[in-house]
């Protein structure tokens, strides 16, 4: 016998519902027995599974959320004009879109999800940026920012994966 998938391997094994041959690269183990992969209907668990209304609430959400965040970000960065306190904001900012986003699309989980929410966070720096004008003079701050937008990408994202 060959299997149906992979016609180049011959088996021994069929499918414990059908009765088609496969081979042990097709084979799906479940708990009635082997089964190919039709019959064990593979599916992607719910909380993965996320349709094109979900990214659009994610798309506004992410949005909504990255102006507030910016605005926040900026008004903080000028009260407090400490260079590396963009660390902890950045990272807050990342949570704060990361957090908010996934209870706007129930808790959903996805790739998708977590790059809207890491450019939500560039949204938000160049919100800060636009408003307030909070552009980096020197080699060190540019660092420390681009650092800072790197762990508010990570926290947001991680969030959202």
């Amino acid at each position: 016998m060959r299997c149906v998938n992979h016609p180049e391997i011959e088996t021994n094994l069929r499918c414990g519902k059908c009765g088609q041959p496969i081979c042990p690269k097709c084979m799906v183990t479940t708990p009635v027995g082997a089964r190919c992969p039709k019959c064990a209907k593979l599916y992607q668990l719910p909380t993965y599974r996320v349709s094109t209304i979900f990214y659009f609430r994610a798309i506004v959400t992410a949005l909504g959320v990255a102006v507030i965040t910016g605005i926040i970000w900026g008004a903080i960065s000028i009260f407090i004009p400490f260079f590396y306190l963009n660390l902890v904001l950045a990272a807050g900012t990342g949570y704060a879109i990361g957090e908010i986003t996934g209870l706007s699309v129930n808790r959903k989980r996805g790739r998708g999800l977590a790059a809207i929410a890491g450019i939500a966070v560039i949204i938000s720096y160049l919100v800060n940026i636009l408003i307030f004008g909070g552009l980096p003079f020197n080699l060190l701050h540019i660092i420390f920012d681009l650092v800072a937008l790197g762990l508010g990408i990570y926290v947001a994202a991680n969030r959202l994966l």
